[in-house]
């Protein structure tokens, strides 16, 4: 080993002072947190994406290709819709819900007749969707706007808020994983962060 070598400075690890894995679904009360303040500000187009993040539980590229369409074909507001997920290629169920429906109702006319039919457009590109990059900053701007840590909370936190409660209270991996649209159950389990103990616990419910 060379003299310099000896004495050289360890490099900065890049993730030095950032959290790293997966990243935490929100809790009721911040769903609810986030919810009153997008309405107090009039944050329209914002909070009928927030709703639909959570409802659809889509990856971040496939909710910013939502169109109107799928959710209000004609301008009749569905109740449930399906999208082909473009990572998988597997049809991805989901429901719409009260506080997302009104939110869209309120959404569309601010959106106005446009020749395109994405439901959230790119207003710096005509006739193209709202990036990923885009998407990802306003939902930092959104758990900011409750005071939660930025780091901690991502994209994927949306799409993990409702599986995360609906595991929780039924244990049903199978209901995940469709929601999810993953091939695989193991998917859904390393998705979920389930553990072991977890895993025996539901197990031990189970009475044959």
């Amino acid at each position: 080993m060379s003299q310099p070598d000896l004495f050289r400075t360890p490099s900065r690890p890049w993730n030095a002072s950032r959290l790293i894995g997966p990243k935490a679904p929100l809790k009721p009360k911040h769903v609810w947190a986030i919810r009153q303040e997008l309405k107090g500000v009039r944050r329209c187009r914002d909070l009928a994406l927030f709703n639909c993040a959570l409802d659809s539980k889509l990856r971040a590229c496939d909710l910013v290709r939502l169109r109107v369409s799928d959710v209000a074909p004609g301008g009749v507001l569905r109740t449930r819709s399906t999208v082909v997920q473009q990572k998988t290629g597997l049809p991805v169920p989901f429901e719409i819900t009260e506080p997302t429906s009104s939110s869209i109702e309120d959404w569309l006319p601010v959106r106005g007749v446009r020749a395109d039919d994405w439901l959230f457009p790119s207003r710096t590109r005509p006739g193209r969707h709202m990036t990923t990059r885009q998407y990802a900053r306003l939902v930092d701007s959104w758990v900011r706007l409750i005071e939660l840590e930025s780091a901690a909370y991502g994209t994927h936190s949306l799409r993990r808020t409702k599986v995360a409660l609906l595991y929780k209270k039924t244990g049903n991996l199978r209901a995940c994983q469709l929601l999810l649209g993953h091939r695989k159950l193991e998917s859904t389990v390393r998705y979920l962060g389930i553990e072991v103990d977890d895993a025996l616990s539901i197990s031990e419910q189970v009475e044959l």
